[in-house]
């Protein structure tokens, strides 16, 4: 209780604190105008410029559908969902849309901020969200002053130097991470772009140097696992860097080096699609963002060796595999964590195969929790027990984590090779989890197996307590199954009287699922009902899973299984088309 009290009291010294700040800030000396000519740096997408055009206001979770609303006066069912708003992250996509309508909207509702929380009032007078909002302020200036009078244009730069000075001031009440990268880069990018603001530069510059020497580990990852994440804190850290290379100005070794680690490991968690793994709370990550900050770094992406932020890479042929072979985060950087160990995703060439369901964050409470679930990743899970879980009193941070006490990596005769196993079901039901995984060198073949065992007398005993309570409950023993999501555009069929599947992908390619039926020849196949959840669509996708289902009645149960090419993608239509639209940051 003491700590919730302290907490909270320190919440409520950081909210007055920035508020007295913005309120301070706002009675500074207006800047006069920009140093150069702002150019876009962030990307937005032109369909969720058409939803915020028509109304419908998909933020954090929510789907509030206003039209014809000023975009202030939308019920906020959270303060998750008013952050959206303050952040401006919408102003990205308006102007990818980029027509007469989305400018004429776009300035509406941001000189209407002006007018009512220009002067430091509300939520959005803190460090991470001005931060975030500066740099889009500066990136569509140009969007935004277009055909505005002079007037307006006055209060759009008094309001940019408020924000800007409020920063100079609260950037340290940002948390560590992302937050404050995110802060110190748009004080720095505004001072830099704005004039009489470029003394806050200097000092700006060497804190997030000191802030990528404690937020990003030395083989360029960061706490939470979450590879979008990742991509969103190598961006803005080359925009730094490009802002102040431009101006001549030194950029901190400390932000080049991290930059340098970061750039092979998001290589490593990159699909051969070119979209990220969808792991921890992570999306694939905007279309051509990866590539575009990579060239703006001017870092070579090589290959890095073994793990990469606890994920694996298998490649061969035109085909990637990667799997989480790590423990979920815990503490403050587990908020987003899935109980996703040993899960892994396949990508054949630009055509995404075998997924995990996704961040179920962007459509509500209930999807956030069931898609952290074991069941909503392409692995094997024990009937209504995830393998890492929440505390008995709830809340969001996985309190009981799956460890992975092995994992090696490496080539054999077959291919690409990658054992690992985890121990989330061995206090529960005396388990280990073991799964193996072969990708050929042409990556037109993957094979699997899924091993559960009770080793030693400790799980031994702990198995036959958890069988003898099956049994007295008339069941025969332990229900499991292996799950392989589906992509939507993946049309899935039972084959060969049911022993196989097929997978067409919309390329035109192949594939057959194969499994030899366990140890005990037992093991049932089928497929399910599935969602893709993706945050630039409305509602979760459906899709499909393959489910092989099976049922542990000794001390260990073993599956093996195969995922093979059967007809290759035709010449004339290969990886021509692409109709998914990527995750926004």
């Amino acid at each position: 209780m003491g700590g919730d009290s302290d907490q909270g009291l320190r919440a409520a010294w950081t909210r007055l604190g920035n508020r007295l700040a913005a309120r301070s800030a706002a009675r500074a000396q207006p800047a006069t105008g920009f140093v150069s000519q702002p150019e876009p740096r962030t990307l937005g997408l032109t369909a969720r410029g058409k939803q915020v055009m028509a109304g419908n206001f998909l933020f954090a979770g929510h789907l509030v559908e206003r039209p014809d609303t000023v975009i202030w006066d939308l019920p906020a069912p959270d303060a998750a969902f008013a952050a959206a708003l303050q952040g401006f992250g919408w102003l990205d996509d308006l102007a990818a849309l980029g027509d007469l309508n989305a400018r004429n909207r776009a300035q509406g509702w941001t000189w209407e901020w002006i007018a009512r929380f220009g002067r430091g009032q509300g939520p959005g007078w803190t460090p991470d969200l001005t931060g975030r909002r500066l740099i889009r302020w500066i990136n569509h200036a140009l969007f935004l002053l277009n055909g505005r009078p002079a007037s307006d244009a006055e209060a759009y730069y008094r309001t940019l130097a408020a924000q800007v000075l409020f920063l100079g001031r609260r950037w340290k009440a940002a948390s560590p991470g992302l937050p404050r990268i995110e802060a110190l880069t748009g004080l720095i990018y505004a001072g830099l772009s704005l004039t009489g603001m470029e003394g806050q530069v200097t000092p700006a510059a060497r804190a997030l140097g000191q802030e990528c020497g404690s937020a990003i580990d030395a083989g360029g990852g960061i706490p939470t696992r979450n590879p979008e994440e990742l991509l969103e804190v190598f961006s803005l850290l080359t925009w730094a860097a490009q802002a102040l290379g431009e101006a001549g100005r030194p950029v901190p070794d400390a932000l080049t080096a991290a930059l340098a680690r970061i750039a092979p490991c998001l290589r490593a968690l990159r699909h051969a699609d070119g979209g990220l793994a969808r792991f921890h709370g992570g999306g694939r990550g905007v279309e051509g963002r990866l590539d575009q900050a990579l060239a703006s770094a001017g870092v070579k992406a090589t290959a890095q060796e073994g793990l990469s932020m606890g994920f694996a890479r298998l490649s061969g042929g035109r085909s990637s595999v990667v799997a989480d072979v790590a423990s979920p985060p815990g503490g403050p950087a587990g908020r987003l964590a899935h109980a996703s160990t040993l899960a892994f995703e396949l990508t054949s060439g630009r055509r995404p195969v075998i997924v995990n369901c996704g961040a179920g964050a962007p459509f509500g409470k209930d999807w956030r929790r069931a898609a952290r679930a074991t069941q909503s990743h392409s692995t094997l899970s024990l009937d209504g027990v995830s393998s890492s879980r929440f505390a008995p009193g709830g809340g969001d941070i996985l309190a009981e984590r799956a460890q992975v006490p092995l994992c090696r990596q490496g080539e054999v005769e077959r291919g690409h090779h990658l054992l690992a196993t985890h121990d989330g079901w061995l206090q529960t039901h005396g388990l280990t989890h073991a799964r193996e995984l072969t990708l050929s060198p042409d990556g037109r073949r993957l094979e699997g197996v899924d091993l559960l065992a009770a080793e030693g007398p400790q799980a031994h005993a702990k198995l036959l307590a958890m069988l003898t309570r099956q049994h007295r409950q008339g069941q025969e023993g332990i229900g499991f199954a292996v799950r392989f999501h589906l992509h939507p555009d993946v049309e899935a069929s039972l084959d060969m009287g049911g022993t196989a599947v097929s997978l067409m992908l919309k390329s035109g390619e192949v594939w057959v699922f194969r499994h030899d039926g366990g140890a005990e020849g037992r093991a049932r196949l089928g497929l399910e009902p599935s969602v893709y959840l993706d945050a630039t669509r409305l509602m979760p996708r459906a899709s499909r899973q393959i489910v092989l289902q099976a049922t542990l009645t000794d001390f260990q149960s073993r599956i093996g299984w195969t995922l093979a090419k059967a007809q290759d993608t035709p010449l004339a239509i290969r990886d021509l088309e692409r109709d998914e639209l990527p995750s926004r940051p």
